[in-house]
């Protein structure tokens, strides 16, 4: 058995409207799914019959016998969950809450719990509703395309927590995941594993590869909808960061061009940085509007400007050089120096842990340096000092 229970980093703060989800789909679960299970269906009910017929009661097996089996939360999901064959948009939603087991809900609510809550701070509490609610309604029309004229009803947030995934999947790939391992009698243990290889796990083994030979039949498990919300989240993450690009594609100090000087701005950058005047080179490189621009720059100067407004206290521009670093000189020899100063700037910043484990990650991967690779291990151990702590 394979069973995440957990990831690290953990951002700061608490994820109000993960919990809000959670505990919404908790509660029709106890208030409205366990005692329907219990009770029988209205009898008068015009729906029973179109349930009967849908769910194939007919031959020779006794009414009766089969309205023993038949309970008012049967009648409820037929309702109330997503029929390809009679579909709605009241359905599309509230089919989302719905869930058929404790098992179906237990493990839905893991999940959320486990990877909401990263990208509820990532977009913020009305953006992670809207992706929540988004990506399940992509979830819920990419299986109805494979199910056809299907009158079964689909329940369950599993699309939804798909799509939740997806984010997950493109915005924290150096994060990892806690995944109980329980192979008695060998193994019996908790280990981390990087978050991609356990989201593409779940992707391809758990349910493309199922879908690819089992379609939407004989399974009772939406591997449609699993894809499809998965795919949407892809989709939604790289458009948000496609848009925040151009958003932040302007001069972060805020206006202007560079003024004119005799010779290329980069030369006078570097004059005045290396000169020691580096207020106003940092004036002059923050003015530039164009990645070529900034290109020509030489790498140490950039860095010694994103030091120098970290030392000053300006950590938002000090950052934004980093990540403009990071973005624009992909394989600049000093690449790891940005991925540690966009990590140091981003530990001065509220609920800032998270990104700044990302970067860390980053300056160890790609440094040759024991100085840069050293104090970002050791970066790195006091954030999971403290998520462990907490």
């Amino acid at each position: 058995m394979f069973l995440p229970v957990g990831d690290t980093p953990n951002p700061r703060g608490t994820p109000y409207l993960n919990y809000l989800l959670i505990g919404a789909n908790v509660a029709v679960f106890l208030l409205v799914t366990l005692p329907l299970t219990v009770s029988r269906p209205d009898l008068t009910d015009p729906l029973l019959v179109d349930y009967l017929r849908a769910m194939g009661a007919r031959g020779a097996i006794p009414l009766q016998a089969i309205l023993d089996q038949v309970s008012a939360y049967d009648l409820f999901v037929f309702r109330y969950g997503f029929r390809p064959a009679d579909p709605s948009v009241l359905t599309l939603f509230t089919a989302m809450f719905l869930h058929g087991s404790w098992l179906h809900l237990a493990g839905n609510m893991l999940f959320l719990w486990i990877f909401g809550d990263n990208v509820e701070y990532r977009i913020g509490r009305f953006g992670y509703l809207l992706a929540y609610l988004g990506a399940g309604v992509a979830a819920t029309l990419f299986f109805a395309f494979f199910a056809g004229d299907s009158p079964i009803p689909l329940v369950g947030a599993s699309g939804a927590i798909s799509g939740i995934l997806g984010l997950y999947f493109l915005w924290f790939p150096r994060n990892q995941v806690k995944v109980f391992i329980f192979l008695f009698p060998f193994i019996m243990n908790t280990f981390l594993v990087p978050a991609r290889w356990v989201l593409g796990i779940y992707l391809v083994l758990d349910n493309l590869i199922p879908f690819l030979v089992n379609g939407t039949k004989g399974s009772g498990i939406a591997y449609g909808a699993h894809i499809g919300g998965f795919f949407a989240g892809l989709a939604l993450a790289w458009w948000v960061d496609r848009g925040a690009k151009r958003t932040k594609g302007g001069n972060p100090a805020g206006g202007g061009k560079a003024p004119a000087t005799d010779g290329p701005p980069s030369a006078s950058i570097a004059r005045r940085v290396r000169s020691g005047d580096l207020p106003k080179g940092t004036a002059d490189f923050l003015a530039l509007e164009s990645p070529d621009e900034r290109g020509e720059v030489d790498g140490a100067d950039v860095l010694a400007i994103g030091d120098f407004l970290f030392r000053t206290g300006e950590i938002d521009r000090a950052l934004a050089v980093y990540r403009r670093f990071i973005a624009e000189r992909p394989a600049a020899p000093l690449l790891d120096r940005a991925y540690l100063g966009a990590g140091k700037a981003l530990l001065h910043m509220p609920q800032g842990q998270t990104s700044a484990y990302q970067y860390f990650l980053g300056a160890v991967d790609v440094t040759d340096s024991p100085e840069v690779a050293g104090e970002a291990r050791r970066h790195l151990r006091e954030i999971e000092s403290r998520g462990n702590r907490r």
